[in-house]
């Protein structure tokens, strides 16, 4: 029995931690494949500051997932650790206060990037626009968190 919990535990210890880790596309426009070579099939583009999920990290490509739940490959050096999030509701509202009735200070429309600053209380995330204002929204208005 001992052996067992030892050996679980052992092989507990040595598995990765299981954290989401989402990045931010750098340049103005980032191209995605369908492969992890510059010569794989140009799948779409990606516009500067948009959020994406990584999935997967090979030779300097990396595997992502974006808001709309497409997974396709994309060169890891045109990832910034910078976060950001994406509106994915039709409208988002940024509040003073991370509360439903905290006043409202901006309106933001589907697919509008923002600034991840932190997390707040349950259900809300601290976040800049690029214009400077800041505030809280509602988690379940964006993607990225």
């Amino acid at each position: 029995m001992r052996r067992v919990l030892s050996l679980l535990l052992l092989l507990a210890a040595s598995l990765p931690a299981l954290a989401i880790d989402y990045r931010s596309v750098v340049p103005p426009a980032a191209i995605l494949f369908d492969s992890p070579s510059l010569k794989g099939k140009k799948l779409y583009l990606i516009k500067a500051q948009t959020p994406v999920e990584v999935i997967v990290k090979l030779d300097g490509w990396s595997k992502v997932r974006d808001a709309e739940g497409t997974l396709a490959w994309i060169e890891t050096k045109l990832l910034a650790e910078r976060r950001t999030v994406i509106v994915t509701a039709s409208v988002a509202e940024l509040r003073q206060a991370d509360q439903m009735d905290g006043k409202l200070l901006a309106e933001f429309d589907k697919w509008v990037a923002l600034e991840f600053v932190e997390p707040a209380s349950m259900g809300w995330a601290k976040v800049k626009h690029r214009d400077g204002l800041s505030g809280f929204v509602r988690s379940t208005q964006v993607w990225g968190l």
